[in-house]
């Protein structure tokens, strides 16, 4: 089965040994997504539910560079330093996917430490 390695400048670089997606047949693996504005490199500052949205929108650009779209994602994993900020980020989440016909499995997790220090990072996979 062939591997391919998924990179784009319309999101932030990976910051360590690993790609921001890879495909494998008609599925799509994408890493984890923080908050980096991949225009400037720098962190959104502001509430985990700002910091949502520019996760997505790295998530989009992805996905979009594998072929598929948000609408196609099957499972998501959403980490948050903070479980109280759960709520705003599940709006942000539910505003992200309002056009899927099925929403995707997902967990939502507290972590102890996020990358960089952000409030929330994404995970996805979808299919093409």
């Amino acid at each position: 089965m062939d591997i391919k390695k998924i990179s784009t400048t319309k999101a932030p670089a990976a910051i360590g040994p690993y790609s921001q997606a890879v495909a494998v047949g008609d599925f799509v693996f994408c890493s984890g997504q923080i908050p980096i504005n991949p225009a400037t490199g720098l962190i959104v500052e502001g509430t985990a539910a700002e910091q949502a949205k520019q996760c997505f929108e790295n998530i989009k650009a992805v996905l979009e560079e594998a072929g598929t779209d948000i609408t196609k994602v099957i499972k998501a994993t959403v980490f948050l330093k903070d479980m109280a900020d759960f709520v705003p980020v599940n709006e942000v989440y539910a505003e992200a996917f309002k056009e899927s016909e099925v929403l995707p499995a997902r967990s939502a997790v507290q972590v102890a430490k996020l990358p960089k220090d952000v409030k929330v990072e994404i995970e996805v996979i979808a299919v093409k």
